[in-house]
């Protein structure tokens, strides 16, 4: 074994003993698992992110190429999951006491799955329309078309005037 195959470190094992890859998984399973729940609810949100982490854990040699690799994952959580998946129920609180409006869940169950993931990102979690963007991998101003709409659809719905 000459000098350089010793000073070389081993690219081998699974990738998730890779210094990069648990980084990766840290800086990113948050904001994948906020979109997915907020886009199909809690459980199919924890799995769809689930089988994205999962097939970045398979493909993780060939994805150093992909620009948005968050954006990606993000698609190819909701293909995974297409097949699945069930209409998004958002549960309500046994207990009397609520810290937000009755109605609100029914509200952004009946909301387009983008407007609802524009508008629970932005507003419960306070991401940027861009973070929202290269997470979603749609255009900010498509973003802000649909936060718009939610909004409007949610105010409606709950009988809330705009009053300035």
């Amino acid at each position: 074994m000459g000098t350089h195959d010793t000073m070389r470190r081993p690219e081998v094992g699974p990738p998730g003993l890779r210094p990069e890859f648990e980084q990766f998984v840290r800086d990113v399973e948050p904001r994948l698992s906020r979109a997915f729940a907020a886009a199909y609810g809690f459980e199919e949100g924890r799995d769809a992110a689930a089988e994205a982490l999962a097939y970045a854990f398979e493909h993780w040699d060939r994805l150093g190429q992909v620009a948005n690799l968050p954006g990606y994952l993000y698609r190819v959580g909701q293909s995974r999951t297409r097949r699945r998946r069930q209409p998004v129920l958002f549960a309500i609180p046994e207990s009397g006491e609520r810290d937000f409006e009755p109605g609100l869940p029914a509200a952004l169950a009946a909301l387009t799955q983008r407007q609802r993931l524009a508008v629970v990102l932005v507003h419960g979690y306070g991401y940027t329309l861009r973070e929202v963007a290269d997470l979603t991998g749609i255009r900010p101003t498509t973003v802000q078309n649909h936060l718009t709409r939610g909004l409007a659809r949610l105010r409606l719905t709950l009988g809330v005037r705009d009053d300035h």
